[in-house]
């Protein structure tokens, strides 16, 4: 889900941040998740409840599109994203850094496998990602550079278990889905689905993000944030079986399907085996990594070797933090 932005939209977009951002517009730090809420995203809501814990007022507010959720951050609607707006800030030039990275790519491309069994038998049919300027569209147009072909049309289907369930429902027949997705596959269908193979992607697939000004003026709210998501990381990284423990103790997502309460441990162990929590925040070396690969996607422009930490990153509240917590 590492999510950029590829330009600002007004008219009814702009009434649909409005409206959905009315309801929280006197919290005291309002989170815009362009997405919704899922198994995935068990631990981050854990980390956001330790922070309330520490007397940091979080409004969490679910939009439609990751696109619309930057918005709201760069309008003021919002005062922290979830995603990767490298594309805006470099597009737009808009006042927001990122200052913690969430999880880095962890994705499958799936294909139908009475359809399709290689990546070259893609080349001019359609593929369905997360959202425009995510890291499943950058990595799926990178694996067009790579493998010499072009696809006929992209669509856009947020979040990963609504993709799986496309798949499996025969809605669509290839898109790219997270492990728990993939599990699914292959756990409901044997052997009907193919899973395309992707080495070399290495950045970032979420991030949180805020305007510059918001950032300096709570800095203590937000060395609040980004401790407990630390803290929470390395813990769900030792212990991926707690995840169960903090649905039930902070009540999370307690209308889940008996199916997807199966999955949160097996999600999670393969998460922390695969190394997809960033236990030291990322920061300037996950930048420089993002830098690499996006500009290889089409995501940036430049050489990588120009461009400039700080133009993407705001890193203080991360450093203050580690010298706190220590580096793993």
């Amino acid at each position: 889900m590492f999510k950029g932005f590829s330009c600002l939209k007004t008219g009814a977009a702009a009434l649909v941040v409005s409206a959905a951002l009315i309801a929280s517009a006197e919290a005291k730090v309002r989170v815009a998740f362009g997405d919704i809420a899922s198994v995935e995203s068990l631990h981050l809501l854990t980390a956001l409840e330790r922070a309330k814990e520490k007397g940091v007022d979080i409004e969490i507010t679910y939009l439609k599109s990751e696109d619309i959720a930057a918005q709201a951050v760069v309008s003021g609607q919002a005062d922290i994203g979830v995603g990767g707006p490298y594309a805006l800030v470099q597009k737009v030039k808009a006042p927001v850094r990122m200052f913690l990275q969430l999880s880095t790519l962890r994705f499958y491309p799936a294909v139908n496998g009475e359809f399709y069994k290689t990546w070259k038998d893609l080349d001019g049919q359609e593929i369905a990602v997360h959202s425009r300027g995510s890291g499943t569209e950058a990595i799926m147009k990178l694996m067009e550079d790579r493998q010499g072909i072009k696809f006929s049309k992209i669509s856009y289907i947020p979040g990963s278990e609504v993709r799986t369930g496309a798949l499996l429902q025969g809605n669509v027949k290839a898109t790219i889905v997270d492990a728990a997705g993939r599990r699914l596959l292959e756990t409901q269908a044997p052997g009907k689905f193919v899973i395309l193979p992707l080495e070399g992607v290495n950045a970032t697939d979420e991030a949180l993000f805020a305007n510059q000004t918001f950032l300096e003026k709570n800095a203590e709210d937000v060395d609040k944030i980004v401790e407990s998501i630390l803290t929470t990381w390395r813990e769900v990284t030792a212990n991926p079986a707690v995840v169960t423990e903090w649905r039930a103790k902070y009540k999370l997502l307690p209308d889940l399907p008996a199916s997807q309460v199966e999955e949160i441990v097996p999600y999670f162990t393969e998460l922390a085996k695969g190394k997809a929590f960033p236990l030291n925040g990322g920061g300037a070396a996950a930048a420089k990594d993002d830098f690499a690969f996006y500009t290889l996607s089409g995501q940036l422009t430049g050489d990588p070797s120009s461009l400039k930490v700080e133009n993407f990153w705001d890193t203080r509240s991360l450093d203050r933090v580690l010298s706190k917590v220590g580096t793993m």
